[in-house]
């Protein structure tokens, strides 16, 4: 008799059970008292903290309440009725703070299987019922999908693309203003022998998008896509974009009125900003 897979669940039992022995079948049962613990300990790898007053037990990092999105909604204005796309949800944190302003909607897509179901599992704990959460690419999603949102957000997101610039130039055709958290490339802030650059193969690549020359800097996870917490982009292959093709990009693209926020080149994954961005013809 062949014997479903956990499809990346935990196991439950504390005795090792044979993958194809009847009693694997039984493993994916929760005998405990049903409470939302169990269905977060079912998923590995969790990055997210939940609020402290749950006194939950998931990640370390305390995404529900992140800076970076909080300012991007002061810097935004009300999202009070307005239709929202989150891109990389991760595991529905920020789609929590955004929920909490009342938007009208909010599509959140996650094309990490793991992350999508830690979402849904956030969903149900935070009672997040303005967003539908979606497993799949957002370029295709962005490329099939006509509606154009008054905000998006895309939070640890350019930097994972295996093509970053493509990205925001779809991005911008759905959007009338968006929020990017994201690394980029800049010889100044990461020189030669810095630590940082041992991911980069150090192959510079050049792709026209709206006739803007971007420059793409090639770079792997160096298996750290072996973690079931790994939260990266779809293909050990990815760039990141210069920094000054990134604005010079968006400006072409529409975004004429940018605001940057906490730019750190110290940063130990590499130079960083946030960045609100906005079309002229939806400024308030």
């Amino acid at each position: 008799m062949k014997v479903l897979s956990m499809l990346g669940f935990a196991r439950r039992s504390r005795k090792k059970v044979p993958e194809n022995s009847l009693e694997a079948i039984f493993d994916q049962y929760e005998q405990g008292k049903p409470d939302h613990q169990n269905a977060i300990d079912a998923l590995p790898g969790w990055n997210s903290a939940f609020p402290v007053a749950l006194n939950l037990n998931a990640g370390k990092h305390h995404l529900y309440a992140d800076d970076r999105i909080d300012w991007a909604l002061r810097s935004f204005g009300s999202i009070a009725g307005k239709t929202i796309l989150e891109v990389g949800p991760l595991e529905g944190m920020h789609t929590y703070m955004l929920h909490r302003e009342r938007p009208a909607r909010i599509d959140a897509i996650e094309a990490n299987r793991l992350c999508f179901l830690r979402c849904l599992v956030t969903r149900q704990i935070l009672d997040i019922d303005t967003a539908s959460f979606l497993l799949g690419d957002i370029q295709a999603w962005l490329t099939d999908h006509s509606e154009v949102y008054d905000f998006a957000v895309a939070s640890g997101v350019l930097y994972h693309m295996a093509d970053p610039g493509e990205f925001l130039r779809l991005l911008a055709s759905r959007a009338n203003a968006i929020f990017i958290w994201t690394h980029f490339f800049l010889e100044e802030a990461m020189p030669a022998g810095d630590v940082r650059r041992n991911p980069f193969s150090g192959k510079v690549e050049t792709k026209v998008i709206e006739g803007v020359p971007v420059r793409y800097y090639e770079r792997s996870y160096q298996h750290a896509n072996a973690n079931a917490s790994f939260c990266g982009g779809m293909k050990d292959r990815h760039f990141w974009m210069h920094r000054d093709d990134i604005l010079t990009l968006l400006d072409k693209l529409g975004f004429s009125d940018i605001t940057i926020k906490d730019q750190d080149f110290s940063h130990s994954g590499g130079p960083c900003f946030s960045l609100l961005a906005r079309k002229a013809h939806a400024a308030v």
